[in-house]
Parts: C-alpha cells; sequence; structure tokens
C-alpha cells in the first residue's frame, strides 16, 4: 500500500507471487506513475493492472487447483506404484532420481551410504554368488546411494543377507 511504498528507495521492485490481496494495486499505479516504483511483477493481474506501464504479469500456474491436486495425486501414486513394483525412484528428496526398465527376471535393489569401496562390494557378491546379471544401474545423492541390479531367475534369502551384511548397506530389496 500507500505507506509501504513510501517506505522503499526510488526506482524499487516489487514481486508478488503470493496473494493478489497483498498489494492495494491503485497504490502500486500511483507510484509507478510518479517514479517511486521501476516495476511491479506478479502473478496475480487484477482487470486495473492489465497493460499499465510498468506491470510485468506472469499467468498464474494454478498449483493448487483442483485439477493440479489431482494430478498431483495421480503422479504420486503412480510414481509409488513403480516403486513397489520395480524399485524405480523419480521426485525424491533425499534419494537419487532412477528410473530403468526391467529384466526378465528379478530385481535386486540396495540403498547404502555412498562409497566406491561400497558400491565395489555391492558388484562382488554378483559373482560370488554367481548370479546371471542382465544390468546394473547406480546413482547417488549426496551421501545417499542406490544400485539396482537384474538378474535372471530369482533370488534367494542367501543373497539378499549377503548384500545386507556389506557395511555402508542401509537396505535390501527383491523386486
Amino acid at each position: 500500500n500507500e505507506q509501504s511504498i513510501a517506505k522503499m528507495k526510488d526506482g524499487a521492485r516489487i514481486l508478488n507471487y503470493s496473494r493478489g490481496e497483498l498489494v492495494t494495486s491503485g497504490d502500486v499505479l500511483a507510484a509507478l506513475k510518479s517514479g517511486k516504483l521501476a516495476a511491479y511483477v506478479t502473478d496475480f493481474v487484477s482487470d486495473d493492472l492489465i497493460g499499465e506501464e510498468g506491470v510485468i504479469a506472469f499467468p498464474h500456474l494454478g498449483a493448487s487447483t483442483p485439477e493440479s491436486e489431482d494430478n498431483c495425486a495421480n503422479m504420486a501414486v503412480l510414481q509409488t506404484i513403480d516403486y513397489i513394483e520395480n524399485g524405480n525412484i523419480v521426485n525424491s528428496v533425499n534419494m537419487p532420481n532412477i528410473q530403468v526398465a526391467r529384466g526378465t527376471g528379478a530385481r535386486i535393489a540396495v540403498i547404502y551410504k555412498d562409497s566406491a569401496d561400497t558400491f565395489n562390494k555391492i558388484s562382488a557378491v554378483a559373482a560370488d554368488k554367481k548370479l546371471e546379471v542382465e544390468a546394473v544401474s547406480a546413482k547417488s545423492r549426496k551421501e545417499m546411494a542406490y544400485a539396482m541390479i537384474d538378474v535372471k531367475g530369482t533370488v534367494s534369502d542367501d543373497v539378499v543377507a549377503a548384500y545386507a551384511a556389506i557395511d555402508g548397506v542401509i537396505k535390501v530389496n527383491v523386486f
């Protein structure tokens, strides 16, 4: 509003991506015309701001619309199903994103503290247990890492135990 704008330096720019109601548009227009404000940038455009000099308007993305909420919920469900069925991780906050098509057999997924030594030990288990490896994929994010080993056939409990016994391994899942 006028009182807040008066406290600003001349030529200030206001960016409003929060709420349209936070700004008194008439006061913003007056400040733009006087030169007190150099620009007003927003994605909440009222009719009186449209086409005005110094107003930069962006379309509001509508992240909280019912449609976007439904899309986000559907996406979360599909990504959860993909993890449960295939071990793929997408849009994680604390794990690396890794999404790989499944082989014909089982998939062993290993969550571990990232280090080359730990990954080398994970790789060695497949050879020690004489697994027929179809593919290996691994990624890390900060201190966390995730390896997926696709093997032909099934995976026995002793193979899972061998992976779990490696220092630095946090969790072993078989898909």
